[in-house]
């Protein structure tokens, strides 16, 4: 017999249910602007992502600005405050870091700048400490050891630094190089211009079978970009080179769990607005994604992220609300799934948020993604921003009880609120008598129904 209790118990439920499907907010991503570059000693326009340090803090670059104007290094926490460490002088020490700076097993970081140095302004290595002291390591003649290291560096499993240049070397063309923490620079490979391609302008990834794998960006046909991978010893074999509809200028890539590379091309696609594709370690290369230059956002400049929940994050530098910008927009935040399945997570309004960002993401030890825009701002100079994706939450009625979930590859910072009432009463947090119960890769929580009254739920983080 179906009392009116019960039936009053079922219809709390479907409010419950309903009021979670009809609240959207609670299934996207909220960006953070933590801090607007002003041009001085701070620097202006980074154009490379960040780095975690084991403190917490992150670490990067400017490309201009600081106190000379030729770019600045700077630790930022992950509520904003933000330190400037270092300013290139355009000399000896470098000038124009376009890349990021990456930790040693020593404690310090490394470096690479596309200007400055002692043989002619042909780019720098360098180490620098916490604790603002910056030594130069290498300066590039433009000869044999190549020139203008756009790139960054990657640390290889045996603890050298490998990394790019995208002019010098034999033929001009641009080197790949290796270099010891001691200083001591070996190139490794000069490209030809041929079917290896030709100005490498983006940083390394060492796969899993110990090659490293990286791309080239010369304008097809005359100097094709393509994919290489090369080994620690400078054996190259040439992988992939683009053509229509994939045109040109790819960036880094990265390694997904399937052993498969992912990475992004700034042009081509099926709209010439860039691309998402898969490459295998023996070249079979698949398109992901194409973008469209609309609110999916349009010229993805950088590598993707892997993030937690096994999904790629990336930016592009243009598209997103394209009633802004002329109708070009001023770039979104988006994941992609590996089949493809692509999701805008924030489009920037050139305003206090950003425009124009042209770096990678780094998913910091909380969950959250940390980036950087080249424009926008307070100062129109650039911001660093957090990006908080929501886990989705699942509402489960199980008898008496509903069954509250997420899962687990967001972080267990997150934490239950309920309310009655959407638009007055305000969220409040849950006491839990115990920690959610894991269970298949899920946080599970059960509440009683024990009332009348309709709830609605929601996962915040501190």
């Amino acid at each position: 017999m179906i009392t009116n209790n019960t039936i009053r118990r079922i219809l709390s439920v479907l409010f419950l249910l309903c009021g979670w499907l009809t609240t959207s907010a609670q299934t996207g991503a909220v960006l953070t602007s933590l801090y607007s570059f002003t041009g001085t000693n701070d620097g202006a326009s980074p154009q490379a992502g960040l780095v975690q340090a084991s403190g917490g803090n992150f670490y990067g670059t400017t490309t201009y600005g600081g106190t000379y104007g030729f770019g600045a290094i700077f630790e930022i926490s992950a509520t904003g405050r933000l330190t400037s460490l270092y300013s290139f002088t355009g000399t000896n020490d470098g000038a124009w870091p376009w890349a990021g700076v990456v930790p040693g097993s020593d404690g310090n970081f490394y470096g690479t700048t596309d200007g400055g140095g002692t043989n002619g302004g042909n780019g720098t290595v360098f180490q620098f400490s916490t604790n603002g002291s910056l030594t130069s390591l290498h300066s590039f003649t433009g000869g044999t050891d190549g020139a203008g290291p756009v790139g960054g560096l990657v640390r290889g499993s045996d603890g050298n630094f490998y990394g790019t240049t995208s002019g010098g070397g034999t033929n001009g063309r641009g080197t790949v190089f290796q270099f010891s923490t001691k200083g001591s620079l070996t190139s490794l490979y000069s490209f030809t211009g041929g079917s290896d391609g030709a100005f490498p302008m983006d940083t390394l990834v060492q796969g899993r079978d110990g090659n490293f794998y990286g791309t080239t960006g010369g304008h097809a046909p005359h100097y094709p970009c393509g994919v290489f991978k090369i080994s620690a010893n400078g054996a190259l074999t040439a992988l992939y080179a683009f053509s229509p509809p994939y045109l040109e200028f790819p960036a880094g890539l990265v390694q997904g769990s399937d052993g498969n590379f992912y990475g992004t091309t700034d042009y081509g696609g099926t709209y010439g607005r860039g691309s998402v594709f898969q490459i295998s370690a023996n070249g079979a290369l698949t398109n992901v994604y194409s973008f469209t230059g609309g609110s999916d956002g349009g010229y993805p400049t950088d590598a993707l992220v892997p993030g937690s929940d096994g999904s790629f994050y990336g930016t592009t530098g243009f598209g997103g609300n394209t009633n802004l910008n002329n109708g070009n927009g001023y770039g979104t935040v988006f994941n992609v799934t590996t089949n493809g399945a692509l999701t805008g997570l924030h489009s920037f309004s050139g305003t206090n948020d950003g425009a124009n960002p042209y770096a990678a993401l780094a998913q910091g030890s909380d969950g959250n993604f940390y980036g950087t825009t080249q424009y926008g701002g307070t100062n129109s100079l650039g911001t660093v921003f957090r990006l908080t994706v929501k886990p989705p939450l699942t509402m489960t009625v199980s008898g008496a009880n509903v069954l509250l979930s997420w899962p687990t590859n967001y972080g267990s910072a997150w934490f239950l609120q309920k309310t009655v009432d959407l638009g007055a009463a305000g969220f409040v947090s849950i006491t839990l008598p115990e920690p959610p119960m894991i269970l298949n890769g899920q946080f599970i929580v059960t509440l009683p129904i024990n009332t009348d009254q309709k709830f609605y739920y929601r996962l915040i983080s501190p």
